[in-house]
């Protein structure tokens, strides 16, 4: 693209360079190493009042990579990683990755349906689940090509006695472990201890070579992994190092965690940026437990935010956040989902901080715009291409649009992942030419900015998550009592949005409350409708395609 096509370059905060170097580092292992080395003693990662350092997550992590090893796992074998946000994921994803396999992050919500799928998809072999999930996995476990599995618990890394504090309170008072019953599994501190024994061998991975598999859903409703390279993961890191390097000094920043890890926006922007800058990650193992993200930064001097707008919203509404000491807070970022105005406004009022609003997709590592940090950023747009970056807007005819015109928003980059894996079709349909075509409808300034005017026809984002039609009308429509069904989404102000459902009694005996109590059997939570409309008839096409628009503009 020629300079007058990169208008965004001029907007660029000084200090930030146009381009990085996507081959700073052979594969992500190194750019680790190297942390681990540079910042030894520095902490890395803090949970429920446990911190560990660079020097301790560089043992701990060989260690566990030495146990996978030890249990015939070989590299480019897939090992899923299923919990919360807690010490052990850094440790598991890191060991994994040293251990030369190939990571597949699975949300802990998950329903046996979805995790079956997910595992027999990616062809895992092993899994370090939490064991508040063990139940759901015993279920599903004798369809899959999982035999290694590492089942830890909340509190197994805090130590004695808040360790076992915490796991009592879980397992007996709060109830939160369903009976269990797999045998041949080891727990984490076991994998641990086992993993002293052996020497993990270096990795020799290269820059194209996948090491992460995560998962996103697709316009057919199946669940599609799509395949992030070294390169790509690298490259977003950097890209983000160096959008935020004129605020941030190496070594010294404490970021807060509230988003699960396993969400790529924090897995990047959380963690493989934090550790790269040699900063300290605050995790948060429940993000919608308000009064623990407050005492987090009561308790750490917070400078890096990542969140929500519904995130947000929910702690500026909580009585005691505006007491806290803002002063260290530098950079708030907020993506997965739209940021409301008057939420970044009151943000920045009471904060002292802009929050700036970014954009991208599971497909794009994540981040593919954002509005720089230095307050110069636009609310109500997504910002500009980020380092390396380049943008269009493209008519639905294929042409390039002009400034101001509305079309699809295309992105190239080196953190665009390699494809999907094994779905040949739906990568060719999704990257053409390069360009990463992301379904959402948007407009270009003269000045570069980008506002999304429209997003995929039919997705629906509940509370940054995608949710798919198709998925849910297929779950929907296997219930022996629905003649057929139709999913929109519809605005809510909690989570964005959430899953309506309009249905068409096969037996008039059907209610409700059954419907409800089987859609929460087979579905993650946020997927679940929040609204059900029983229907005579559903308006269709010619040729019988439901017109979900229609029941769009009805609702």
């Amino acid at each position: 693209m020629t300079a007058e096509q990169r208008p965004w370059l001029k907007n660029y905060p000084k200090g930030v360079p146009a381009n990085i170097d996507a081959d700073a580092y052979p594969n992500l292992v190194s750019m680790l190493q190297e942390s681990f080395s540079k910042y030894s003693e520095k902490p890395a990662f803090s949970c429920m009042g446990k911190t560990i350092t660079f020097s301790q997550l560089d043992r701990l992590s060989a260690q566990f990579g030495a146990y996978l090893l030890s249990r015939g796992l070989e590299p480019g074998d897939r090992v899923a990683l299923m919990m919360p946000n807690l010490l052990q994921y850094p440790i598991a994803l890191f060991g994994a990755l040293r251990a030369g396999l190939i990571v597949v992050n699975t949300n802990p919500l998950y329903t046996p349906r979805e995790m079956l799928h997910q595992f027999n998809d990616s062809g895992a072999k092993a899994i370090v689940i939490v064991e508040n999930f063990a139940a759901n996995l015993q279920k599903i476990l004798p369809e899959t090509q999982i035999k290694t599995i590492i089942v830890t618990s909340i509190g197994e890394l805090l130590g004695f006695p808040k360790g076992a504090i915490v796991n009592l309170v879980v397992r007996k008072l709060k109830k939160m472990v369903p009976a269990f019953n797999i045998p041949n599994t080891a727990s984490f501190s076991e994998a641990l201890a086992q993993g002293k024994k052996f020497t993990l061998p270096p990795v020799s991975g290269g820059p194209d070579d996948t090491i992460l598999l995560q998962y996103t859903g697709g316009t057919t409703g199946v669940s599609k992994g799509a395949m992030l390279t070294n390169r790509n993961l690298i490259s977003n890191m950097l890209q983000m190092r160096a959008w935020a390097a004129p605020l941030l000094k190496e070594g010294q920043e404490v970021m807060l965690c509230p988003l699960p890890l396993y969400h790529i926006f924090a897995f990047t922007v959380n963690c493989l940026f934090g550790i790269s800058m040699g900063g300290l990650n605050v995790l948060v193992t429940n993000a919608r437990d308000i009064p623990s993200i407050i005492k987090a930064m009561k308790d750490f001097p917070i400078s890096v935010v990542t969140g929500l707008n519904t995130l947000f919203n929910a702690m500026l509404n909580n009585k005691d956040f505006a007491a806290l000491d803002f002063k260290p807070l530098r950079i708030t970022l907020g993506g997965g989902m739209a940021v409301q105005r008057p939420v970044a406004e009151r943000w920045q009022q009471v904060t002292g901080c802009f929050l700036a609003e970014g954009f991208g997709m599971t497909e794009s590592s994540p981040v593919a715009t954002a509005n720089p940090f230095d307050g110069t950023g636009r609310l109500g747009t997504i910002g500009i291409p980020i380092p390396s970056t380049d943008l269009r807007i493209v008519s639905e005819e294929g042409n390039v649009c002009a400034f101001g015109e509305i079309g699809e928003i295309q992105v190239k980059g080196p953190q665009v992942m390699k494809g999907y894996y094994n779905r040949p079709e739906a990568t060719a349909e999704t990257i053409v030419d390069g360009w990463l075509c992301t379904g959402d409808i948007g407009i270009m300034e003269e000045d570069g900015f980008v506002r999304i005017v429209d997003r995929k026809k039919d997705m629906i984002l509940v509370s940054g998550f995608n949710v798919y039609p198709n998925e849910i009308e297929e779950v929907v429509a296997a219930h022996p009592k629905v003649l057929e069904t139709a999913a929109i989404g519809v605005a809510d102000e909690k989570s964005g949005e959430v899953v309506k459902i309009f249905v068409v009694k096969k037996d008039a005996s059907l209610s409700e409350s059954e419907l409800l109590a089987y859609c929460k059997e087979n579905m993650t939570a946020y997927k679940v409708p929040k609204h059900i409309e029983f229907r005579k008839d559903l308006p269709k096409t010619n040729v019988g395609k439901i017109l979900r628009r229609e029941l769009r503009d009805a609702k």
